[in-house]
């Protein structure tokens, strides 16, 4: 087997969890074969959006077709 990782980031007005959350589902979405997520980093966006905007970064590890 071989992986590939791949790095996204999910974005919510509410939380950490649901940005983490909106990467992974997005991933699983379009993704075939994702076999683990990591969490790398959070952030929160204060400068353009309206309140705040939370940020998770993931690496996404698929495994590629042979």
């Amino acid at each position: 087997m071989v992986f590939k990782k791949i790095t996204l980031i999910g974005r919510s007005n509410e939380s950490f969890d649901d940005a983490a959350d909106d990467a992974i589902d997005r991933a699983e979405e379009t993704i075939d074969d994702v076999h683990w997520v990591e969490v790398e980093e959070f952030g929160v966006e204060v400068a353009s959006a309206d309140g705040r905007e939370y940020q998770a970064e993931v690496v996404v590890a698929f495994e590629l077709q042979e």
